[in-house]
C-alpha cells in the first residue's frame, strides 16, 4: 500500500470515529443553550416596541375611521333637515338642524313616505378606541360640541351633535393630542 492509500485510511478513521462520537452524545451544550436564549431575548426586546406601535398606530387608524364616519353621520343628518327630509318641528333636531343626540343618527328619522320607514345614518354608536369600554357606553366615550359651543370647550351644550372628538387625554404617534382630532 503506498503513502497517499495510509494518509486516506488515516483520515477516514479519524472522521469515522469522530462522527461516532458526536452521534454518542447527541444533544446541545448548555452554552449552546444559553447562547441561543441570549440571541432570541434580544430579538424579543427589538421587535417587542415595533410591535407596540403597530397596535398604537391601528388603534390611531380606528379613532380616525370612528371619527370620519360619525362626522359624515352627523353632515348627512343636517343636510337632510336643510332640504327638508327631516321635518322642523320633530324634536329629534336642534333649532340649528343638528341631531339632539348622538342615538338619534342610530334610530333615525321617519322618512315621511305612506308606507313608513326610517332613514338610519349609523348602525351604532362607534367606541373610542382609546376610551375605557369596560365602564363607558359607547356614547359616553366622546366629548361631544354642540353648534352654538366654543371650539375648544370641554363641556358640551346639551342642546345638539355639532361635532365629535376623542376624550383621552394622551398624545398620537405624530405628538398631537387625541382631543384635537
Amino acid at each position: 500500500m503506498g503513502q497517499a492509500a495510509k494518509q486516506s485510511m488515516h483520515k477516514l478513521r479519524l472522521h469515522v470515529s469522530w462522527s461516532s462520537d458526536r452521534s454518542a452524545a447527541s444533544g446541545l451544550t448548555l452554552i449552546e443553550l444559553l447562547v441561543t436564549l441570549a440571541i432570541l431575548s434580544i430579538l424579543a426586546v427589538a421587535a417587542l416596541p415595533y410591535a407596540e406601535l403597530t397596535v398604537r398606530r391601528d388603534k390611531e387608524l380606528d379613532l380616525r375611521r370612528s371619527l370620519r364616519e360619525v362626522r359624515s353621520a352627523i353632515d348627512a343628518f343636517h343636510d337632510d333637515w336643510i332640504v327638508g327630509r327631516i321635518t322642523h318641528a320633530d324634536d329629534i333636531a336642534s333649532a340649528d338642524g343638528y341631531p339632539r343626540k348622538l342615538q338619534v343618527l342610530v334610530d333615525g328619522v321617519d322618512t315621511g313616505h305612506a308606507g313608513g320607514g326610517k332613514r338610519r345614518y349609523l348602525r351604532r354608536v362607534l367606541q373610542d378606541p382609546f376610551a375605557d369600554t369596560a365602564t363607558q357606553a359607547p356614547a359616553e366615550q366622546w366629548m361631544i360640541r354642540g353648534y352654538q359651543d366654543e371650539t375648544d370647550t370641554l363641556t358640551w351644550n346639551g342642546r345638539d351633535v355639532y361635532d365629535i372628538r376623542s376624550a383621552s387625554p394622551a398624545q398620537a404617534i405624530d405628538g398631537t393630542n387625541y382631543r384635537d382630532w
